[in-house]
């Protein structure tokens, strides 16, 4: 319907920093938009990258939130292999989260399924981390919490269907 206006190569930095903030003032469909107008230009930019990463994965659990699989394609494109195990454990600990906000009934196994994946995404970074950088294990320990916090986040009950009959 409309032609999207692209942004000038030099104005890049700026709106890298305006998505940013965008970000933290809980307006992740500003900072999303910006990012596809960087990625329009620079389609290898990886702050523009990480940064969409963030933004889509702000909006799950909200309806802005209908493209499931998009973050994780993204963070795929991350060239750095600490980067794309970060941030695919981001993706699974922001899915977990989101459906324990929702507080929707029988939802505790699908929270702990994607906390765990998350905690193995965050071992894999742990192992090949930057020097100092502790990220991959503060985010570990707030996935465990989260788990021995809520009761309710268990793994799903093995199926009675194995069980012989009598």
């Amino acid at each position: 319907m409309f032609e999207l206006k692209k942004i000038s190569s030099d104005g890049v930095e700026a709106a890298l920093q305006k998505a940013d903030h965008y970000r933290l003032l809980n307006e992740p469909w500003q900072a999303e938009s910006i990012c596809r107008d960087v990625l329009r230009i620079d389609a290898d930019n990886q702050h523009a990258i990480r940064t969409l990463v963030l933004a889509l994965t702000d909006q799950f659990g909200t309806e802005s939130a209908r493209r499931g699989e998009e973050p994780r394609a993204f963070a795929g494109r991350l060239t750095d292999e600490y980067a794309r195990k970060y941030y695919s454990g981001i993706i699974c600990e922001r899915r977990g989260m989101s459906h324990l906000e929702r507080h929707a009934a029988g939802a505790g196994p699908i929270v702990y399924d994607q906390l765990r994946q998350a905690m193995r995404w965050y071992e894999q970074a742990e192992a090949i981390r930057p020097a100092g950088n502790e990220d991959s294990l503060l985010r570990w320990n707030t996935c465990a919490r989260v788990i021995e916090r809520h009761p309710e986040v268990r793994p799903a009950p093995e199926s009675d269907s194995h069980q012989p009959l009598e």
